[in-house]
Order: structure tokens, then C-alpha cells, then sequence
């Protein structure tokens, strides 16, 4: 999941978004962000999708199978 959450960091500091915006913009948590970007959790597959259409990307790419 290292791949994960590099591309999530990147994805997100791109946009200029703090943690507090992307939770706002998508109705994730600011805590389960935080854990994937650093790595400490997986991500469940309902909230892959959501940023994965929030940030106009495949499910795919996010997960660091496709570039």
C-alpha cells in the first residue's frame, strides 16, 4: 500500500488540498487519510472509489497498478 499512499499524497497536494478539504470534498474522514497517506491502514473499496472519481483517476492507478 506504500504506492497508495504516495499517490494519494500526490494527487492531493497537486489540487492544493489540506486533509481538512479533501474530508469536506468526499465525506472521508480526516483520520482514515491521514493513516493511508502515512501508510498505517488499507483502504476499503467503497472509499477507493470515491477518491478515484474525485480525483478523476482509475481505482487502478491509485493503487500503483497502472501509471
Amino acid at each position: 500500500m506504500r504506492k497508495f499512499a504516495e499517490r494519494l499524497k500526490d494527487l492531493r497536494t497537486e489540487k492544493e488540498l489540506s486533509i481538512q478539504k479533501l474530508n469536506h470534498e468526499t465525506g472521508i474522514s480526516v483520520a482514515s487519510i491521514c493513516r493511508w497517506e502515512n501508510g498505517q491502514a488499507d483502504i476499503k473499496s467503497d472509499q477507493l472509489i470515491i477518491l478515484a472519481d474525485f480525483f478523476d483517476v482509475t481505482t487502478d492507478y491509485l493503487l500503483g497498478r497502472e501509471d
